[in-house]
């Protein structure tokens, strides 16, 4: 990249749950990030609340914001353009972003774009010392999204496959609130899973005797929920150690049934196109056995295997940051008009020229 095309980036993520802010510098590379979770504020409601998620928003953004320049050496003098996440996530929480990085550009007189959050997820491992090289085929496994996607570069991409029903990491926390699980229900059902027996139970791989690079999760989390009913009866009167066991059981069951899933999806997928490159991103992206079973079966076909550092699998500032740089370096920016799409397509993006 020329000299004089290098660009200071402030990036604003609020899509869900996580206040993220990043600057990226597009000669220096990352130069500070702040990350903010709610989780504590929805825990008591076992999810997401969308209106207290984007209030919570407003109240952290500047503040991450003046804490994340504070990690440079300069302050919004020295930024030469704004990234915000526009879609998808949740239309309230995507305002808020866009309406404060939408000001401060009109105010800093720089040029803004609204990033995908997809899209941020996918260049996530750009932001690595090990990056991939276009083209490869992208695994996305999200809370709302299990796409795998062919990049050919930024912005030119083509959709191979996707969740027909529940997203992987929807059923994780699905699956983990029927366990009796603490939010967020993902990442704790993989850590009760460690202690389970995979001999003991065997759940379904969907669809994957037949044809096609689409997902289904959703008959998994029933499957869950049948074996809980027939191995957790109330009659059956099972000591707890022993009903804690069959939990954990249970979640390593469903836990190797989705992630035997994606692994033959995603081996199809690089056989299909030829690819040599697999990048796996998003939340679901930070599962230990997820990472370990793709890296086994990816040597075995030949393909190398990328994914973000684990602080830049979930929600972050750092990948809108990136993504709106590259796309700001090539030229693109809004009007001064702003708004969020809470449904946008990732095969609608603009390519890069």
């Amino acid at each position: 990249m020329s000299e004089e095309c290098a660009l200071r980036v402030l990036g604003i993520e609020t899509s869900c749950d996580e206040t993220g802010v990043a600057v990226y510098d597009s000669e220096q590379g990352l130069l500070g990030h702040s990350l903010y979770s709610q989780i504590k504020l929805h825990a008591d409601f076992g999810g997401v609340v969308p209106e207290l998620a984007s209030r919570d928003h407003v109240r952290k953004t500047l503040p991450l914001i003046t804490d994340t320049l504070k990690q440079t050496d300069g302050g919004l003098e020295q930024l030469d353009g704004i990234a915000y996440t526009a879609g998808p996530g949740l239309v309230g929480a995507l305002l808020v972003g866009a309406a404060i990085g939408r000001s401060l550009a009109w105010t800093l007189d720089i040029p803004a774009v609204g990033v995908h959050h997809m899209e941020g997820h996918m260049l996530a491992p750009m932001l690595d010392e090990r990056k991939p090289e276009f083209p490869f085929v992208a695994l996305l496994v999200s809370g709302g999204h299990s796409q795998l996607v062919e990049v050919e570069a930024v912005g030119h991409y083509r959709l191979l496959g996707e969740s027909i029903d529940d997203a992987a990491g929807e059923a994780f926390d699905k699956t983990a609130k029927l366990l009796g699980l603490p939010y967020p229900g993902g990442p704790e059902l993989a850590r009760l899973a460690e202690q389970g027996n995979p001999e003991r139970f065997s759940f379904p791989r969907p669809m994957t005797d037949r044809p096609g690079l689409d997902f289904s999760f959703s008959g998994l989390k029933t499957f869950a929920l049948n074996t809980m009913q027939q191995e957790l009866a109330p009659e059956l009167n099972l000591e707890p150690e022993i009903a804690q066991q069959t939990r954990a059981d249970i979640a390593r069951a469903f836990e190797d049934a989705v992630v035997d899933t994606m692994v033959i999806k995603c081996r199809r997928a690089v056989r299909e196109t030829n690819c040599q490159t697999l990048v796996l991103a998003g939340g679901v992206a930070a599962n230990r056995h997820l990472r370990q079973r793709m890296q086994l079966s990816m040597e075995k076909e030949g393909v190398e295997l990328f994914y973000p550092n684990m602080q830049f699998c979930t929600d972050n500032g750092a990948m809108i940051a990136y993504a709106g740089c590259q796309r700001l370096v090539a030229g693109q920016s809004e009007e001064l008009q702003f708004g969020a799409r809470p449904r946008w397509p990732l095969e609608e993006l603009t390519a890069l020229d």
